[in-house]
């Protein structure tokens, strides 16, 4: 009995140095202990820090693809309206093309007219039906290049978007008033587009 009471009172005295030398390390190393609890503040705040960064990052992602996506869309619809302009000049430049010589043929044209009224006062039939089919086949290959008349004639009503007046004259009636008395010179268009306007004589 004496010996299990001796056992018991030395294992007694063992927790109680356990505890001490417990009690003892946390007394002499308190800085050791804050140490630990900063680096864990430290490691807590880094990690909410990474979070926020790749939010930031992959909100920037979003606005750079949403900004590309917008120069594209505005890239493209610049390039259909230039597809259609240039395609519309190009058609304009097949119809116009031939502006330039159809307009100085003109004047040969107006003579040959001319001519054809005066040898067509003449008793020669023969001759006049030659002049008449050259002139003919010298409108129709000025017609299958595109030049048309402008047909206006006396009696119509002046229009200064396809006329060009060059006098007026008294009226030789009142119902001639604002129109067309007489055509000095032929127009012509070269498909819409008028390249010489007819002069005319318009009553007053």
């Amino acid at each position: 009995m004496a010996v299990l009471l001796q056992s018991l009172g030395k294992q007694k005295m063992k927790f109680k140095n356990i505890f001490k030398n417990k009690n003892t390390m946390n007394a002499e190393n308190p800085e050791k202990e804050q140490e630990i609890d900063d680096a864990t503040i430290e490691a807590n705040a880094n990690a909410e820090q990474i979070v926020v960064e790749e939010l930031s990052v992959e909100e920037q992602l979003t606005q750079d693809l949403a900004s590309e996506k917008d120069k594209h869309l505005r890239l493209f619809a610049e390039f259909e309206n230039y597809k259609r302009r240039t395609s519309k000049e190009r058609v304009e430049l097949f119809k116009t093309a031939n502006q330039e010589v159809l307009q100085a043929i003109l004047p040969v044209l107006d003579d040959f007219d001319r001519a054809l009224i005066e040898i067509s006062k003449s008793e020669d039939e023969n001759l006049l039906k030659g002049v008449t089919l050259i002139h003919e086949k010298l409108k129709n290959t000025l017609t299958s290049k595109g030049l048309e008349e402008v047909e206006v004639k006396a009696g119509d009503a002046f229009n200064a978007d396809f006329a060009e007046a060059i006098t007026q004259i008294p009226a030789p009636s009142d119902k001639m008033k604002g129109k067309i008395v007489d055509v000095l010179e032929k127009g012509y268009k070269l498909g819409d587009k008028i390249i010489r306007f007819p002069k005319v004589v318009i009553g007053q």
